[in-house]
């Protein structure tokens, strides 16, 4: 079982960048799938960018399309949120996923714990 650890959130002004990483333990993540969601009080979460396990494939949320890059290295079991030119609008909690299957939809199986990201004006 992969368990992830996402970290890189934090508070920037908007135009500013961040980038997100997801950690994950255990032998199989690159037989994994792996997806960014966010998620703010009292909406649902969203999707915004997912990768499959070879790198080769991504999806993104047209919302974030041209600002927001995701990427992996299998040999260090990790995933990358790139996210450049950051709004008001990105604020949220981020989260990475994992699932056997490339998917834009929430139906991830394993989950981080989120980390925050803050964009003021």
């Amino acid at each position: 079982q992969v368990q992830l650890v996402e970290s890189g959130g934090g508070l920037v002004q908007a135009g500013g960048s961040l980038r997100l990483s997801c950690a994950a333990s255990g032998r199989t993540f690159r037989g994994y799938a792996m997806g960014w969601f966010r998620q703010t009080p009292g909406k649902e979460r969203e999707f915004v960018a997912a990768i499959n396990w070879s790198g080769g494939t991504t999806y993104y949320a047209d919302s974030v399309k041209g600002r927001f890059t995701i990427s992996r290295d299998n040999a260090k079991s990790s995933v990358y949120l790139q996210m450049n030119s950051l709004k008001p609008e990105d604020t949220a909690v981020y989260y990475c996923a994992a699932r056997a299957i490339l998917d834009t939809t929430p139906e991830y199986d394993i989950w981080g714990q989120g980390t925050q990201v803050t964009v003021s004006s």
